[in-house]
């Protein structure tokens, strides 16, 4: 692969990566009641406080990372979000089939994104 490809691949890797929290965070701006409620029905404290604190600083983060800006701290701060995020609302092991394997899918797509992440921080 040439430089100027590898180049061209991490920029649409970082923007790839970067557009999926930005638009996921904005998102939740729009659903704030029902993802509010998910979280106070997992013990969250405050829920709907912790929900916009967490949606900006993943709005923050994608933004710093789809400009490439701060990579390897973004990235590694994405890490966090998603590995808190995935414990506090992914209970995958709690639920009954079929929600369980509706769940075991995010569970699984979210150490895929978290994989993607720490290859930024590695290359960074």
């Amino acid at each position: 692969m040439t430089e100027q490809l590898a180049d061209a691949a991490l920029i649409v890797a970082r923007l790839m990566m970067g557009s999926l929290f930005i638009v996921g965070g904005l998102r939740h701006f729009w659903a704030l009641g029902p993802i509010a409620g998910a979280m106070t029905a997992r013990g969250v404290p405050q829920a709907k406080a912790v929900l916009i604190a967490g949606s900006i600083y993943q709005v923050a983060l994608g933004i710093t990372l789809a400009l490439g800006l701060f990579v390897p701290y973004s990235a590694l701060g994405l890490i966090v979000f998603t590995a808190t995020a995935t414990i506090m609302l992914v209970n995958f092991w709690d639920k009954a089939e079929p929600e369980r394997s509706a769940l075991f899918g995010v569970f699984m797509s979210n150490i895929a994104i978290a994989g993607g992440l720490l290859g930024l921080v590695a290359i960074a």
